[in-house]
């Protein structure tokens, strides 16, 4: 089922979150909205879901216009953040709720929530209560809930969050396995880049109610189209620092490097204010271009360490290293950039 979002918005009194929101989720696709709080990204998932009215624009699944549907009328399933099982059913009867609702037999009942449960591998699960479960259990039966009734779309709002590191690592590839063999086209809603990246065939990033840019995790994390891109996407994050352009160099208090012929060749100007930024594994000892500094911080990672290191004007660069931690706290070092996996941004933000 394919989604599109055609100049959507969405108000709350006279605060405008969403303004003239277009976007197309392929059929099949599973996409991240993904973005920061307040950004707009699970008002969007509601609109979409029916919870709240859109004040403009249109909503569309395949060719038929659901703008103004309510949720019952939409054949969506949804998983929210806090499972919202019922505690005092079994999970037989709780994943058999949707369907009771929609007044099916209980041969067909039955069927179905045991071929869910063979999918979610919880066969064993279903004579329990909720309070006799774990975190990552629940989780399962929340998505056997939305999928039983094997909607056309599934929407998933921060879904992950309740859980623990080790069962949010095991459920991202739970949830992506399974949205693969029933191939529902899938809505994730997270603020966890991590999340977005492992799960998800896209990533709409969004910011202030708008979509920054919408592509594949490598396009986003390689390819970003702004200084914002740059910055959410990555982890350890990228390191900015700004400079002006002179005799055809980069120049920062405490750094200086030759242009590299991308940039020469685009349109900058001597003297023209702009930024760079540079991603923890570009800052290595091996690179050509030198830089230099203090290490003020060193993490140790057993199969990788982060370094922080101060220049002479105060900026504060970041590397990761593979192998064990060969530096230490105060080291005067100097190490190198890869100068063509440089991001340069103009004064507005936009990548150059």
């Amino acid at each position: 089922m394919e989604i599109r979002l055609e100049k959507f918005c969405k108000s709350f009194g006279s605060v405008k979150v969403i303004e003239d929101l277009d976007l197309i989720i392929n059929n099949g696709e599973m996409i991240a909205l993904l973005g920061p709080s307040g950004c707009g990204k699970t008002t969007t998932l509601y609109a979409i879901c029916g919870i709240h009215r859109v004040i403009s624009g249109a909503i569309w699944f395949g060719d038929k216009d659901v703008t103004a549907l309510p949720p019952q009328k939409k054949n969506v399933g949804v998983v929210f953040q806090s499972f919202a099982l019922y505690p005092h059913l079994s999970i037989y009867e709780n994943i058999a709720f949707p369907l009771r609702i929609r007044k099916e037999g209980s041969a067909d009942i039955e069927r179905k929530i045991n071929e869910i449960a063979g999918v979610l591998h919880m066969e064993a699960l279903l004579d329990r209560r909720p309070g006799q479960l774990s975190g990552g259990q629940q989780q399962r039966v929340a998505l056997a809930r939305a999928l039983v009734r094997k909607p056309d779309v599934l929407l998933m709002d921060e879904p992950l969050a309740n859980l623990d590191a080790g069962l949010r690592l095991e459920m991202r590839s739970e949830i992506r396995r399974i949205q693969q063999e029933t191939g529902c086209t899938s809505i994730l809603v997270t603020h966890d880049q991590v999340e977005a990246m492992s799960m998800c065939d896209r990533i709409a990033l969004m910011n202030e109610g708008k979509i920054q840019q919408v592509g594949s995790p490598d396009e986003m994390y390689h390819q970003p189209r702004n200084r914002f891109v740059a910055g959410f996407i990555g982890n350890p994050p990228i390191s900015f620092t700004e400079g002006k352009i002179e005799d055809g160099h980069f120049n920062a208090p405490g750094l200086r490097f030759e242009l590299p012929d991308r940039i020469k060749a685009s349109s900058v100007t001597p003297g023209q204010n702009f930024s760079i930024g540079i991603r923890p594994e570009h800052l290595l000892p091996d690179f050509a271009t030198p830089i230099e500094g203090e290490i003020t911080f060193v993490e140790s990672q057993g199969r990788e360490t982060l370094y922080d290191l101060r220049l002479a004007g105060g900026q504060i660069f970041r590397s990761i290293q593979t192998g064990q931690q060969t530096c230490k706290l105060g080291d005067q070092i100097r190490w190198g950039i890869d100068v063509d996996s440089i991001f340069f941004f103009d004064e507005h933000g936009l990548r150059i």
